[in-house]
């Protein structure tokens, strides 16, 4: 034997074995859907008896194998099932001449055969015969199975015959020497009437009556007869037979130990007799018993005696393995017992002693193998490994199974069974293919065994010719790995990835390897990396601010407040917090993130832009350019809102290296954010002002925060009078339909100031309402008329106002009467005590208020006598000698 069958376990010891093979021309899923049928019949009742026959059928099995059905009968093929498809008469002869041609290839183990033929119908199809069954097509075949069931119980007939006929003594007749095929030339011209010659002949045909009672399902006449074929190989010391008696005694023994079967193949199985309340009942199927009658009292001593212990079980186990080393052409016998005892310590759970009998199977020298079966070998080790909890070794063992996929002797290497075997070793390195399971914290595995299988899926991949597989690997491989990657590693992974996304760009969408396997995207949240993100307010000329008198009465939103010390806070719920401004609509909306350059070298990122939700959103994509290992840089994304509503910042997209990613905030848990939603109101008018008089040096503190201040200046003598025109400028994309203008004086004191502005609107509403891109003038006329007279305390009312008073040092009485002035009092700009009023421009009312700020400046001129002067003169200078300066302060709001 040349080829193991690694799918062995104990219990196939008492099963017989039936070969179902095609001839002639069969379609193979026709075949199989047969052949699935057929091999159903797994188990089977024996009628006029409570035994069972348990049947394993093969559709490949090689003559060689056949011919150590008398070392272990199980691997004897005892039955045979021929397929075929005839449809006419006329080819019946040669049909029939082929079935029975391959019957002589087992014609030397064979018990009984049958042949299915499908298609022929008429006088031949009509005859009764016991070895053939006619039916008319491969959907007409309703009666395969109770076929099969006849079929099975002609096998056990002769089983059962052959049994009695090798189990009873027949004194004077000599015992047949059973030999394995390399033992016949050894035992030529040796003395077949020495002692030890007659010993080795009946331990031999003990142990072949052993295997007979097994399959006939005679467990306890089975263990019985391998107890005596132990005794008498081993005082012959015939080492080989030794260990199959030994085999035979162990799997006996796991039967009774475990009648579900330890292969996992068999769950039909059912526990024996002995487990159960109703023994004086007929047997169940799958029931195991020593010969149909009930168990009893003597039946369970028999088994105590006879039945080895779980322990005792992998002893013999270990023995019968030594014994099978000793002997070269042994090998796959060696094996498979191998193979037997792993599936049964990992029914005992002892992982460690199993682990030891597959580090045996890996040493076992089986000659000159096939490609295929090495891969076979491979993969088999690599699912025991799994099935006793080894994981990592069993990825290591399905790897070497996908390296030799493509090695250099096989001429068209398998890059598709290589890929898939590779896929498959993922869980036993701790690696999935899912970015987000990276996003968990603490890296499992190690990186640089996970690294190298990245690279080997990367290139069998595009050996396959699918180089979208490729970039998705990479991606991945960059993505998960960045942290255990080299300067250089780093540089050759991007290179790479640029080439291949250059002939397929990657993206965003799944792909299906399979219905159970898919491959989900990968986005590059780390390059570049992003630690917070942050929505901006829109410009100050831009913000909107409610109107109060056009609300009307103001609704109360006011809610009962409950104190609660627990304060239930996620993060979940702070990137859904609404922030407290507004966007608005057709307005550019700004987002700033904090991002830095983990690459060695410099970043492009292209087409960055932000993913929204809500509102109809147009994101302007940005191109960015990171220094290499930079720190954090900030970085601006922009868009516009075209639509109104609440509006979610769900993340930002990229493109780097050719790779699309889309990158949700919800999978970065470092990133800060004080709150992704923002209401965007509709679409505002815009204003422009613009004035003939020149700018002010003087720049004013903004007077509210609802307020844009702009201020220019003019100069004028009491009674001069000067015109102001001002030019209002639609510059956004809605209609003004309403304009109010009002003006209000810095200084409440009318003794000081009195009203020198004054307007006609009339020409002004006339172009009401005003188009985008129109314009419209409004002419102001500032006169000014301050009285003087009869103000005793005027420099100190004017210094307590906040105006510069210029000039000579004044001495005299009208000083020495003045208020005390204080230290320091600085311009007030408390809105209790100046009264601003407001710009208001919107859809429905356009409202230009005004503010005046004054600024008097006096020049302040005496005529000087030694170092006294006159103080009526000193009056009447400062009265009729003085200059005025005046500021005026517009408001500026678009």
């Amino acid at each position: 034997m040349s080829v193991p069958d690694y799918m062995q376990c104990a219990e196939d010891h008492q099963t017989v074995l039936v070969v179902v093979q095609p001839f002639g021309i069969v379609p193979e899923d026709h075949f199989f859907k047969i052949y699935k049928r057929i091999a159903s019949v797994s188990q089977v009742s024996i009628r006029d008896s409570q035994r069972i026959l348990y049947i394993r059928y093969r559709h490949h099995y090689l003559p060689e194998n056949n011919e150590w059905g008398d070392f272990q009968t199980h691997r004897k093929v005892v039955g045979l099932i021929a397929i075929t498809t005839c449809t006419s008469a006329k080819d019946w002869p040669q049909t029939a001449e082929r079935f029975h041609g391959q019957k002589e290839v087992y014609s030397s183990t064979l018990y009984d055969s049958r042949c299915l033929v499908f298609g022929l119908q008429g006088e031949i199809a009509e005859q009764q015969r016991t070895d053939m069954a006619f039916y008319p097509s491969f959907d007409e075949c309703s009666d395969v199975e109770r076929r099969v069931e006849d079929f099975v119980e002609s096998i056990f007939i002769v089983l059962e015959s052959k049994r009695l006929d090798r189990a009873t003594d027949k004194s004077g007749d000599k015992t047949p020497l059973l030999c394995v095929p390399f033992e016949k030339k050894d035992f030529v011209g040796l003395d077949t009437d020495s002692r030890h010659y007659k010993k080795r002949c009946q331990g031999r045909m003990r142990k072949h009556v052993g295997d007979l009672c097994l399959q006939a399902g005679m467990l306890q006449d089975a263990l019985v007869h391998y107890h005596m074929a132990v005794e008498l190989l081993r005082g012959v010391n015939d080492h080989l037979w030794l260990g199959a008696a030994l085999e035979g005694l162990c799997s006996a023994s796991v039967i009774s130990h475990y009648p579900g079967g330890t292969g996992g193949k068999l769950l039909g199985r059912k526990p024996s007799i002995s487990q159960t309340t109703d023994a004086g009942k007929r047997h169940r199927p799958g029931a195991l018993t020593t010969n149909g009658i009930s168990a009893d009292t003597s039946t369970e001593i028999g088994r105590a005696k006879n039945c080895l212990s779980p322990e005792d079980i992998i002893e013999k186990y270990k023995e019968a393995i030594s014994y099978y080393g000793k002997y070269k052409n042994a090998g796959v016998i060696e094996l498979e017992a191998c193979v037997k005892a792993v599936r049964v310590l990992a029914i005992q759970k002892r992982a460690r002693e199993a682990s030891e009998f597959l580090q045996n199977a890996v040493y076992i020298n089986l000659g000159q193998l096939s490609e295929e079966e090495k891969i076979q070998r491979y993969s088999i080790l690599s699912e025991l490994y799994e099935l006793i909890g080894f994981h990592r070794k069993s990825a290591f063992f399905k790897r070497v199974a996908a390296m030799q996929c493509v090695a250099p002797t096989i001429p068209e290497p398998g890059w598709r069974a290589c890929y898939k075997l590779l896929l498959e070793t993922l869980p036993g390195y701790s690696l999935s293919l899912d970015p987000k399971d990276f996003n968990k914290g603490t890296h499992r595995g190690w990186a640089a065994v996970q690294m190298r299988l990245l690279h080997e899926l990367v290139y069998a991949s595009r050996r396959m010719g699918n180089p979208g597989l490729s970039v998705r690997h990479l991606s991945f491989l960059l993505q998960t790995m960045l942290d255990f990657l080299s300067d250089q590693e780093k540089k050759e992974v991007t290179q790479s990835l640029e080439n291949y996304s250059s002939k397929c760009p990657g993206g965003m969408e799944v792909i299906t390897l399979s219905a159970e396997l898919k491959l989900p995207p990968v986005p590059f949240t780390k390059l570049p990396i992003v630690r917070s993100v942050k929505l901006l307010n829109l410009p100050v000329s831009l913000r909107p601010h409610k109107v109060k008198g056009l609300l009307g009465q103001n609704v109360s939103t006011a809610s009962p407040f409950i104190y609660s010390p627990i304060i239930m806070h996620s993060r979940g719920e702070e990137r859904c917090k609404k922030i407290d401004f507004q966007w608005v609509q057709g307005d550019v909306c700004e987002v700033q993130l904090m991002v830095y350059n983990p690459m060695p070298y410099e970043l492009r990122v292209e087409n960055m832009g932000l993913l929204t939700s809500g509102v109809q959103f147009e994101s302007l994509p940005a191109a960015l350019s990171l220094p290499a290992e930079s720190g954090l840089y900030p970085v601006t994304l922009v868009g516009v809102p075209r639509t109104a509503g609440n509006i979610t910042v769900n993340g930002y997209h990229t493109s780097v290296f050719g790779v699309t990613s889309d990158c949700l905030l919800e999978d970065l848990p470092a990133v800060k954010t004080s709150g992704c939603l923002v209401e965007v109101i509709p679409s505002l008018p815009r204003l422009q002002l613009a004035t003939s008089l020149p700018r002010s040096a003087h720049t004013p503190q903004p007077m509210s925060k609802e307020e844009l201040s702009s201020s220019v200046s003019v100069q004028l003598f009491n009674g001069e009078t000067q015109q102001l025109t001002i030019t209002l400028e639609n510059i956004g994309c809605e209609d003004i339909e309403t304009l109010e203008v009002t003006s209000k004086v810095v200084n409440t004191k009318e003794k000081v100031f009195s009203n020198f502005l004054s307007w006609k609107l009339e020409e002004a509403l006339s172009h009401l309402p005003l188009k985008p891109g129109l314009t419209v003038t409004l002419t102001v006329s500032i006169q000014v008329k301050l009285d003087f007279s009869g103000q005793e305390n005027l420099l100190q009312d004017l210094n307590d106002d906040g105006i510069s008073v210029t000039g000579l040092p004044i001495c005299s009485p009208l000083r020495q009467v003045l208020k005390p002035r204080p230290e320091t009092k600085p311009i007030s700009n408390d809105s209790g005590k100046l009264e601003y009023s407001h710009i208001k421009v919107n859809k429905h009312e356009s409202k230009l208020d005004m503010i005046l700020n004054s600024s008097l400046q006096f020049l302040v001129c005496g005529i000087v006598y030694g170092n006294s002067c006159n103080p009526i003169e000193v009056q009447s200078n400062v009265i009729g000698m003085h200059r005025y300066r005046y500021q005026y302060q517009y408001l500026h709001r678009y």
